[in-house]
């Protein structure tokens, strides 16, 4: 089954590689039998279905999910393999979506209002009353 990630982009199901192995967490004694764990892995420098500015693209917003340039997504939080499977397919469509998306517009500088700035000059000046008053009185 082919993971549809958008209109322009079918991510094909040949690319991508499954690892099943024993999950911890709920489940009783089906528990320690049971592979259901999952572990699916994306070869995004090796994948056919992208450009190269995709590519590019994708490898520079998943940098801290991306280990020799594969993303690999890792999912336990059912009981079955088969929801662990969805789930994950879910989160690589997800993830992609996300990096291939244009960023949004560069952010406008602003300064604080002149109402903001006296609020917090004059919290800072009750702040450090309070602290004034917890010294030990001096000695004079």
């Amino acid at each position: 089954m082919d993971l549809e990630v958008g209109p322009g982009l079918t991510i094909p199901e040949s690319e991508l590689q499954w690892r099943f192995s024993r999950s911890s967490g709920p489940g009783g004694q089906h528990v320690n039998t049971a592979d259901s764990r999952v572990q699916l892995t994306w070869d995004v420098t090796g994948s056919s279905a992208l450009t190269e500015e995709q590519r590019t693209r994708i490898l520079e917003r998943t940098a801290r999910r991306t280990a020799a340039g594969a993303i690999t997504v890792t999912v336990s939080a059912r009981r079955s393999q088969l929801r662990n499977r969805e789930a994950a397919l879910d989160t690589l469509g997800e993830l992609v979506r996300e990096a291939l998306a244009p960023p949004g517009p560069p952010r406008r500088a602003t300064r604080p209002t002149r109402g903001s700035e006296r609020r917090r000059l004059a919290s800072k000046q009750q702040r450090s009353a309070t602290k004034q008053q917890r010294r030990r009185p001096s000695d004079d």
